[in-house]
């Protein structure tokens, strides 16, 4: 039997067929809209939410406990986590009903080859971000055929022309619900139900990574000033533009290009 992809393939087309076809179908339709009849859609096959349990992820986390709590959740725990990320996971699952997170890790053998000594992130922080987050989600994402992110246009200019639906590398499909929000949405959202919010966040952590690189922010500062601080570096490297890893800043002739591809909260 075909791989499901394959499958998909055949009956809907392309990648890039099915992503112009389904930002067409969904272009005036609201963030829950889109979640909820994406999680139903043939089109997108197997998916699953990619979450950091960080500052904004208990909008999306209730969504899906809300309309398909059964949802796969993969959660990377970098083994350089704040323990109150960890202790946040463990309460949003039992608060919100969660019935499949799925906490990866970097495999043991590529940590003691590569980061023996834990002090990677101090040399090179591309390097421990791909150990500790790249290839241990492109792992986990083996069996989906799409997945859901966080990622909203007013969190960076690599985000700012961000869709609804992306192609990814020709691959599989990133679904973006949150990507015409506000920062008021998100806190409305979270105050109208009762949300808890990231310990952190009331600390000065409006963006929430590994502890070695999460500073706070300062008032008037970008929200995620405070990752790699003193670094070209904005993004872990877990999502790609026209191809292309980021990490550091996009030229502006990219980050206004309205073809923009790719890039957990």
């Amino acid at each position: 039997m075909p791989h499901e992809a394959a499958l998909l393939a055949q009956e809907f087309g392309t990648v890039d067929e099915r992503v112009a076809r389904l930002n067409a179908r969904y272009v005036n339709h609201s963030a829950t809209s889109v979640l909820e009849l994406a999680l139903r859609d043939a089109e997108l096959g197997r998916i699953a939410l990619v979450s950091s349990f960080g500052a904004e992820s208990v909008v999306l986390l209730h969504m899906i406990s809300v309309m398909k709590p059964d949802t796969p959740v993969i959660f990377i725990d970098t083994q350089m986590l704040f323990q109150e990320t960890i202790d946040y996971q463990l309460e949003l699952i039992d608060k919100l009903d969660l019935r499949d997170v799925r906490r990866i890790q970097p495999k043991p053998a590529n940590v003691a080859k590569i980061d023996p000594d834990g002090t990677l992130n101090q040399r090179d922080t591309d390097a421990c971000c791909d150990l500790r987050k790249t290839v241990p989600l492109q792992d986990a994402m083996e069996g989906f055929d799409a997945w859901i992110t966080g990622r909203k246009r007013f969190q960076a200019g690599s985000r700012s022309t961000l869709d609804f639906f992306e192609n990814e590398l020709d691959t599989r499909i990133k679904i973006n619900p949150l990507a015409h929000w506000a920062p008021e949405d998100v806190k409305d959202y979270m105050i109208n139900n009762r949300l808890p919010r990231h310990p952190l966040v009331a600390k000065g952590y409006p963006s929430i990574g590994c502890a070695p690189c999460t500073s706070p922010v300062k008032e008037g500062e970008d929200p995620r000033a405070g990752r790699w601080r003193g670094q070209e570096k904005i993004e872990c490297g877990i999502h790609f533009v026209d191809g292309k890893m980021v990490r550091g800043p996009l030229p502006v002739a990219e980050t206004s290009d309205s073809s923009t591809k790719g890039d957990a909260a």
